[in-house]
Parts: structure tokens; sequence; C-alpha cells
């Protein structure tokens, strides 16, 4: 039998080829490979779709965070909420604006902020909130927002993972000012680095416009000092057509976990049932097991790709253990156990049943 991918993006692109190519082609007959007009559709399309007033596209998903923060007048002396359990570049874009990661828990079912541990972790230096929208899960968004307003803190959503997640009915990334990545390997993903931000506010908007594109105002006026992460005219492109084909795939990738949550029930912990007011788009459906490497050994025996998102949580990173943290029982118990499951929208159910049978023989000889 063939191995089982983690993922496999040849087989995504091969079923767009031809729309792609075409895409590609526009851009190289008209010639405009930095912003332009594929950059503004994709953005009109992405604010269309979130239901924001703007969009602006940015050369990758931490640069996003990092431009957010900015706008948001965030940087040395502040300290920023946030979680140790996501990709460690949701932290690296807080000390890269000068402030300081402070981390909560998550809640034990849910793997996600738990909101009601925010007003322990207060200090007169906290000017935001970073919510991570994990795997495709959003966040209680009614919850930290009111922690936000209450306390006039700065929402900063890092839903690198999780386009077209809702709550409450509302996308993710419309709550506060929201910050997207379309890495190769995310659910709409470019074929390089790519992300934006998200955000009504006009000022907001027109500070990360200007800011991804070395401060300059026209063309020839710099009024402050910044970087260069302008969104590629190609990538802008090539997302464009994929966007096309996004509700699709999501409604895949539900698909693939609802038939998971059937079939493992009673075999190891799965994720929480989705919430009448949440709707989630599984970037990764992670289980979790006690004995998660031998399980993880076992279905690569048998040819089965799965990753663990993620092994190190970010307070044991090198770079982040000078800052002090308190006690994260939650977190740490979790990257123990966790185990992300092949959910890509080109799966095919035979495939998926050779992943449940797997994991279902490997659970019972493990018992």
């Amino acid at each position: 039998m063939s191995p089982i991918p983690y993922v496999d993006l040849p087989a995504q692109h091969a079923a767009i080829e031809d729309e792609i190519l075409e895409a590609v082609r526009r851009v190289l007959r008209h010639g405009w490979f930095i912003l332009g007009p594929e950059v503004q559709a994709l953005e009109a399309a992405l604010a269309a779709r979130i239901g924001v007033r703007h969009v602006v596209g940015v050369g990758n998903g931490t640069d996003a965070l990092a431009l957010a923060l900015r706008a948001h007048g965030v940087g040395p002396g502040h300290e920023v909420i946030t979680v140790s359990h996501s990709f460690f570049a949701t932290a690296s874009a807080i000390e890269m604006v000068g402030a300081v990661p402070v981390f909560v828990d998550i809640h034990p079912d849910t793997l996600l902020m738990d909101p009601a541990l925010l007003e322990g972790a207060l200090t007169s230096r906290t000017r935001a909130v970073m919510p991570v929208h994990l795997m495709g899960h959003p966040c209680d968004m009614d919850a930290i927002g009111a922690f936000c307003d209450a306390h006039g803190l700065a929402l900063i959503e890092d839903a690198a993972q999780s386009i077209d997640a809702r709550w409450q009915g509302r996308a993710v990334g419309g709550f506060g000012t929201g910050c997207f990545s379309m890495h190769p390997l995310k659910n709409l993903a470019a074929c390089g680095d790519a992300g934006f931000v998200s955000t009504d506010d006009d000022a907001i908007a027109g500070w990360v416009r200007q800011a991804r594109n070395i401060g300059i105002r026209g063309r020839d006026h710099c009024d402050f000092v910044s970087g260069n992460s302008r969104l590629d005219a190609m990538h802008a492109a090539i997302l464009g057509v994929k966007l096309e084909h996004l509700d699709a795939w999501t409604v895949r990738r539900r698909e693939h976990a609802a038939a998971y949550r059937i079939a493992l029930e009673g075999h190891l912990r799965l994720p929480p049932a989705e919430p009448e007011h949440g709707q989630a788009v599984y970037h990764a459906f992670v289980v979790r097991h006690p004995q998660r490497d031998r399980l993880m050994a076992a279905l690569g025996d048998q040819g089965i790709a799965t990753k663990v998102h993620y092994p190190i949580p970010i307070h044991r990173q090198p770079a982040f253990a000078r800052h002090a943290t308190g006690p994260l029982p939650h977190t740490e118990r979790a990257v123990a156990e966790i185990l992300s499951l092949p959910v890509f929208p080109e799966l095919c159910d035979g495939d998926r049943e050779r992943v449940i049978l797997a994991l279902v023989s490997a659970c019972q000889g493990l018992r």
C-alpha cells in the first residue's frame, strides 16, 4: 500500500493547475509584480469573506502579527498576554516589537486560551491580548473581547491557522485586528510565504499599508522607518484562484473530522465537540493519548504520517526561557499527548479508513 502523507500539496495543485497557470500568465503579461491589481483584488475578496472593512496583504503571518502590534502602539516596556501552546512565531512577533509575552494556560478541553486566567495576568504594562485560534478552532471571543474592552486593551487575533473559522457566526479575524498566514501548509496556501492583516479600523489599516512598504507615502516620501513586507502579485494571483476552492476544501476537512469523531470515540481523547456558536475549519485534527510517541511510531510503521503540533511549548524554547512564567499544567500535559492526524482535503475516504483502522488497532495494542 502507498504511504499516506500528512499533507499532499502536489495533489492540490494538480487538480487546479490550469487555473493557477493562467493566473500566473496574467501577471507575467502585465508585469506588475509587487502589490498591484491581483493584491488589491485578493484583499477585497478576503475583506468581504471575513466581514471587515480592510484587509492588508503582507509578506508572511509573523509580519502580520508584528505589524498589528506596532499599529496598536505596542512596543518596549509593554506586555502582551498570549498562550505558550502555539507555534513560536506568536511570541516571536511580540519580541520583535520589543514587548514581553506573558503566557496564560490553555483550557484542558479546548487547548485554547482560557479566558478565566486573563485577569491574573494583567499588569500596568499590559497593552494587548493575543488569543491563538489554534488548528482551525475559534477561541471564546465573547469572554476575551469583553476582557479587552473592560481594560482598554488591543485585541490582536492570531488566526494564522483558522481562515473561515467562526464564533457566534462571525469569522475569526473580525473581532479585533486579525493576523493570518498563507504559508504553503495553511488551509488557504500560497506557493511561498504570504499573510494578511484584517481590521475595521481605518487608521490601523492605513498605517499597516504604509508600514508594509518601508514607511513610504506615495512614491517619493518616507514618513517612518519600517521593513519591507509587501505581498507579491504572483502569490496573490495564485491565492485568488485557491480562494474559489476554499469552501469545498473546508467542507472536505470537516467531513474527515466528523468521520474521525465517529470511528475513534472511546479509543483516545478527541477534540471537544464544536459548540453551537462555534465552527472549526480543522487545520489539523488533534487527538490525545498518554502514550502518544508509541502511537505515532505504530502509525509510522504502516506508512501513515502524523505530526505533533507542538512538542515543546513556547515558554520552554531557549529563545523565551528568560521570561518568568507561572505554572502551565494544562499546556505541559497537552504537549506530551497530542497527535495531529491527516485531514487534508485531498485525502480519499479509503486512506482515511486506513488511518482509522491503524489507529484503533494501535490503541488496542497499548491497553
